[in-house]
């Protein structure tokens, strides 16, 4: 999912953008009915082609998106206060793809003139408006609880398209989400967790609206010829307008921006607090935002945000490996049903 997560749960160099550019042109797809609900296929083999591409762009957004708790826990245990090293990291990944963007777009500015109202909306609310919410939740409440409830989203999404699209759940949907929720409860092992806050839950919940914003936004298609935005552009406009918007909160005051310069302790080691900072930028967005626009444009925004719960295992995995941190039976099983659950939803869209 797109936020920094607090607990142990994204550095390549902005040269090279074109390489990053060409990632982005080739992560554009042209899903129907603006992108909602199922990608358009054009053949069985085509469509199978393009739905496993998503799913491997898919999980290389989780991988990326996993590490953030690790950049991210470091600024913060330094004194950073979250939404100064959230700022940070959209600040870092409009730069890191500023490049990379004008090579996508090539001189036409039209396209993105014509997109301004999707490039507004993505960075305010995907970008902004949902790492905003979740680090007020986690401010007043257990981090688990604030995750669960911001992959609530999922089920937003999925009764956005029925209520709206007419795309009835189907039991293999219903049973997915079933199964990927259960397992994250207990990936996240929450029988310990701590009380609840009615605050901490409403904004919980408002990521999660946020989060299923971003995939609706994803996936979809601009302009009037059929061109799309492609994802570099679209994720640098979000960045920017994100950062403008967080950057606006800190200087009214509504949210707290605290900077350290001081080292900081990554993984046991004393390091620069710039390294923190440009793996957040980089990886835990530039590339992680990107590849995941790619994995949903792919998709449709029911599957990608399947897809996207990877980043619960991926962390756990770097836990493991970095921190020597071995996860219980009990989140063996939770990794399990979470794949189980990506495993039915992908069977449903077939």
């Amino acid at each position: 999912m797109p936020t920094l997560r607090a607990p142990d749960h994204r550095i390549v160099p902005a040269a090279g953008g074109e390489r990053l550019a060409n990632l982005a042109d080739a992560a554009v797809t042209r899903p129907g009915r603006a992108g909602l609900g199922r990608p358009a296929r054009h053949s069985p083999t085509r469509g199978r082609a393009a739905q496993g591409a998503g799913i491997g762009l898919g999980l290389v957004s989780a991988m990326f998106f996993g590490t953030s708790g690790t950049f991210g826990s470091a600024l913060i245990a330094a004194g950073w206060s979250p939404a100064a090293a959230v700022l940070a990291r959209v600040c870092v990944a409009a730069l890191t793809l500023t490049v990379p963007a004008l090579i996508a777009l090539r001189g036409r500015w039209g396209l993105l003139r014509r997109s301004a109202r999707l490039v507004v909306t993505y960075g305010l609310v995907g970008v902004a408006a949902c790492q905003v919410c979740y680090f007020n939740a986690i401010a007043r409440m257990d981090v688990g609880i604030s995750i669960l409830l911001e992959y609530l989203g999922i089920v937003i999404i999925v009764g956005w398209l029925w209520a709206r699209h007419g795309q009835r759940p189907r039991p293999l949907t219903v049973l997915g989400g079933v199964a990927a929720l259960s397992g994250l409860a207990l990936m996240l092992q929450l029988s310990g967790s701590g009380g609840v806050s009615l605050a901490g839950v409403l904004w919980a919940l408002s990521a999660a609206a946020a989060m299923a914003v971003y995939f609706f936004q994803s996936a979809q298609k601009t302009g009037a010829d059929g061109d799309e935005l492609p994802a570099t552009v679209l994720t640098w406009g979000g960045m920017v307008t994100g950062a403008a918007a967080i950057a606006l909160l800190g200087l009214t005051g509504l949210v707290p921006l605290r900077f350290d310069a001081a080292d900081v302790t990554l993984q046991s080691t004393r390091v620069s607090w710039v390294v923190p900072v440009l793996g957040l930028g980089v990886l835990a967005a530039a590339i992680a935002y990107v590849t995941g626009i790619g994995a949903v444009r792919r998709l449709g925004p029911k599957l990608g945000s399947f897809v996207a719960m990877a980043e619960v295992l991926f962390a756990a995995g770097f836990a493991w490996l970095l921190l020597h941190q071995v996860p219980t039976g009990m989140q063996f099983l939770g990794g399990l049903l979470i794949l189980a659950g990506v495993v039915a939803v992908r069977l449903d869209e077939s």
